[in-house]
């Protein structure tokens, strides 16, 4: 006859289970594609193959680590591509210009700022809901850029010191890396432990009942938005400084990946439940798979449809996990 001590403990340990049960399978799943790539290609595993990947997936991960808080309220930001590319082409104008690359930074970071605030007024304040407002800013930003550049990439000299954003090194470990390793553990920190964090989960659950609360429940919606807005800034910078140049067609269909790495790495799409550590790991695993199958000399548009069946996958199996915790707490 089973204890009661033993019935417990197999219940907290189902509900672990299925409580983390999203990060859990993407936890599983990076290992799986890891290990196939390294199985079937030579050079994966290498170290300037796995340095590189670091670099490429940077952007990725720190535009996902702020979509998590804005996903996590039970909205989105479909913007974020058209961001990084007027962001990065406008970067490049400005250093052309003799502006100071410390002084471009700020500007961009401010302006992606502001393109983050102008998305959360109309959604927060004025009730207009995220898909329609943030697909607006997708094409209007999109437009802007264009026509700027005129469709032109703008170089951006070798010697400026800015393209070691991009390009540098720091004990070994790409520059790049290194800092969408501080965002993380900033936006782990933030949303796991923090007054604001616990707000933001709020709004995605209940936020009629977090606003009866007293809280302002509009605010931390266009804070939610107004990070994603520097997120996207700061991506389109590195791309700027890894690449050498600005081109307002930088970040196309951008936000698809970041959608997809958020959502494969266990955040609610419809809002209440949020996981940065699933967000790092959804992020690397889009890199792996789009890093493997151009070592596998697999046409690099592949990567399109399989990101597109991972975010129908995750989306299915995430809804199917949270009605599995519901009845199994209900139980």
């Amino acid at each position: 006859m089973t204890s009661p001590g033993r019935r417990a403990n197999a219940g907290r340990t189902q509900e672990f289970l299925v409580t983390h049960a999203p990060v859990l399978s993407i936890a599983s799943f990076f290992l799986i594609v890891c290990v196939f790539f390294g199985l079937t290609t030579d050079a994966f595993l290498s170290a300037p193959n796995l340095l590189n990947l670091l670099r490429q997936s940077a952007p990725i991960l720190i535009v996902a680590v702020a979509m998590t808080f804005v996903i996590t309220t039970g909205g989105i930001d479909l913007s974020v591509g058209s961001t990084l590319g007027l962001v990065n082409a406008l970067a490049a104008i400005a250093l052309a210009a003799g502006i100071p690359w410390p002084i471009v930074v700020m500007m961009m970071l401010l302006l992606g700022a502001g393109i983050g605030a102008f998305n959360g007024f109309f959604i927060a304040f004025e009730g207009i809901p995220a898909f329609i407002v943030t697909l607006a800013g997708l094409s209007a930003i999109r437009g802007i850029a264009l026509l700027i550049t005129e469709g032109y990439s703008v170089p951006i000299a070798s010697s400026l010191f800015f393209v070691e954003i991009g390009r540098g090194w720091l004990f070994g470990i790409p520059f790049p890396a290194i800092i969408a390793l501080i965002v993380a553990i900033a936006g782990y920190i933030t949303l796991g432990h923090t007054t604001f964090g616990r707000y933001v989960t709020g709004v995605g659950a209940n936020a009629e009942a977090v606003r009866r609360a007293g809280i302002a429940v509009r605010r931390v919606t266009l804070t939610a938005y107004v990070l994603t807005g520097i997120a996207a800034a700061a991506a389109g910078i590195i791309i700027a400084a890894r690449l050498g140049s600005g081109s307002s067609n930088a970040g196309v269909m951008f936000e698809l990946e970041v959608i997809a790495a958020v959502v494969l790495g266990g955040t609610n799409l419809f809002g209440g439940r949020g996981t940065i550590i699933g967000t790092v790991l959804g992020a690397l695993t889009i890199a792996v798979i789009s890093n493997g199958l151009i070592l596998s000399h697999i046409s690099p548009f592949f990567t399109q449809i399989v990101t597109g069946a991972i975010i129908l996958a995750a989306i299915w199996l995430n809804t199917r996990l949270l009605q599995r915790a519901q009845s199994l707490r209900v139980g």
